[in-house]
C-alpha cells in the first residue's frame, strides 16, 4: 500500500538530524524527535521502522543529492585531474545539511558503530565507486602512476581533495584556516598537490 504524500517524513528527518547532532543517535529520544516534528512516535515508526532506519534516511537525504552532483562533476569530459578538481569544488560548496551529515558520519565512525558499517556499504556504491572509476581512467590514460594500488589512490584522493574542503568549511574564520581560499581555487591547489604525488612519471 502506497504511503500518503505528506510533509511528515521530511519534518521527521529534519528533527532527527538536529537531535542526532546534539544528543547522538543512541541518546536521541524518539519522543523528542516526534515532538520537534509535530507528529507522533507512531508516525515515526510508520515511515522508519527502527532508529537505525531513521539514521540511514537522514544520511541518504543529503548524500543522494551529493552523489548525483558528483556524478555530473566526475562524468563530464576532461582529464582525471580536471574531473576530480570539479568534484573537490563541489564538496567545498557543500550545503549546511550535507556538512551536518558529515559530522554525524564522523561521529559514528569514531564510535565504530554498526550504523557506520551500513553507511560505508552505501558509500562503496556511491562516491567511492565514482572516484575509483575516474582513477581507473587516469591510470588507463597514463595520467596516474599505474604502480600505485587503487586503495592507496582512493585514500590519497579523498584525503587530499575532500578533507581540506570540509575543514575549510567547518573551521570557518578560525586562525590559520581562515587563510584557505574559496572552494574553486582551493580545488585547483589541491589537485596540483595530489597529482604531484600520484601523477605518472614525468608529470608534475
Amino acid at each position: 500500500m502506497a504511503r500518503p504524500r505528506t510533509d511528515i517524513a521530511p519534518r521527521i528527518l529534519t528533527a532527527a538530524r538536529a537531535r542526532f547532532l546534539v544528543e547522538g543517535v543512541d541518546g536521541a529520544s524518539l519522543r523528542g524527535i516526534a515532538k520537534d516534528a509535530r507528529t507522533s512516535i507512531g508516525m515515526i515508526f510508520y515511515y522508519f521502522p527502527t532508529k537505525d532506519d531513521l539514521f540511514q534516511a537522514v544520511i541518504e537525504e543529503a548524500y543522494a543529492v551529493l552523489v548525483q552532483d558528483l556524478e555530473v562533476s566526475l562524468g563530464q569530459g576532461g582529464t582525471a585531474r580536471a574531473r576530480l578538481e570539479r568534484a573537490s569544488a563541489r564538496i567545498g560548496n557543500a550545503s549546511p545539511e550535507e556538512l551536518d551529515v558529515v559530522r554525524l558520519i564522523v561521529h559514528e565512525a569514531l564510535l565504530g558503530s554498526p550504523r557506520f558499517e551500513r553507511t560505508f556499504v552505501r558509500f562503496q556504491r556511491g562516491h567511492i565507486a565514482l572516484i575509483a572509476a575516474v582513477l581507473g581512467d587516469g591510470v588507463g590514460d597514463g595520467e596516474i602512476d599505474a604502480s600505485l594500488p587503487l586503495p592507496l589512490l582512493l585514500v590519497a584522493t579523498l584525503g587530499m581533495l575532500a578533507l581540506p574542503q570540509v575543514v575549510r568549511r567547518v573551521a570557518g574564520s578560525r586562525p590559520v584556516f581562515a587563510a584557505l581560499p574559496p572552494a574553486e581555487p582551493l580545488a585547483r591547489l589541491l589537485s596540483g598537490l595530489l597529482f604531484t604525488g600520484i601523477g605518472a612519471k614525468g608529470e608534475g
